[in-house]
């Protein structure tokens, strides 16, 4: 069994029993405490769990968020994959929303230089990686800078989305599942996302395999309400048509 493989089994078997011991979980699989302990650090880093004492509980348990720094350092090369395919979502031309987060730091790297695009973002990190393209015009919603995520939230960042229009949302979650549909810890961030959802005409859900079947506190949207989601191949076939099935097209990048 490959190390992936062996961390999901990890991964499901924490959010089917709420823990996982380290020493159970090496006689199972054969192997030493140590690559056990490897698995579960290397499990933390991508936010789906946190380490206790001889074993890992699964986050939503604990309605713990990773800081955007420690998101950014995992699963890179997947979120780059998945930013490159939604460079197939862009308009020719128009207005789109990029909502924060790690994924979407690599999405707003990739965008071309030669499209003329509106771009709309709560997050001061995007809004300066963006601003010096003579392509786009920026517009940086207001309000309350979350320290964990780095992204603006309450009345000053509603208030002018109630009044804008665009062609596409890029959206970014914590968690999705076809059962509870998109989720965030903060309550807060929560009603950003579904006034970026209302405000376009379509949604596009850029999400690595790691946040498929979490559920948080603050639920935003619907998976209905999502036209595409963009993962990568580690989710699963089966999951994915799951997820087709309730709504939205599913592209593995």
């Amino acid at each position: 069994m490959y190390a992936e493989e062996r961390q999901q089994e990890i991964l499901r078997q924490a959010r089917g029993s709420g823990r996982v011991d380290v020493v159970t979980l090496a006689e199972e699989f054969a192997v030493t405490t140590e690559t056990i302990r490897r698995d579960l650090t290397a499990l933390e880093r991508a936010g789906v769990l946190r380490r206790v004492h001889g074993g890992a509980i699964p986050v939503e348990r604990l309605g713990f968020e990773p800081a955007l720094a420690a998101r950014d350092e995992v699963l890179t090369a997947e979120k780059e994959r998945i930013a490159k395919a939604a460079l197939g979502e862009l308009p020719e031309d128009g207005a789109i929303i990029i909502d924060a987060g790690s994924t979407m730091g690599r999405f707003v790297q990739a965008l071309p230089m030669d499209r003329e695009l509106t771009v709309i973002v709560n997050s001061p990190p995007l809004a300066t990686a963006l601003a010096t393209r003579a392509n786009l015009s920026v517009i940086m919603l207001g309000g309350r800078v979350r320290g964990r995520t780095l992204a603006t939230v309450d009345d000053w960042a509603l208030r002018p989305l109630a009044e804008l229009h665009v062609d596409v949302a890029f959206m970014a979650t914590n968690g999705c599942s076809a059962a509870k549909g998109l989720t965030t810890p903060d309550p807060a961030e929560a009603a950003i996302k579904r006034a970026m959802i209302d405000a376009a005409e379509r949604s596009v859900l850029l999400a690595d395999h790691t946040k498929f079947t979490n559920t948080y506190l603050a639920r935003f949207a619907a998976l209905s309400e999502i036209d595409v989601v963009i993962s990568d191949d580690g989710l699963d076939p089966a999951l994915a048509a799951e997820l087709t099935a309730a709504g939205p097209e599913v592209l593995r990048a």
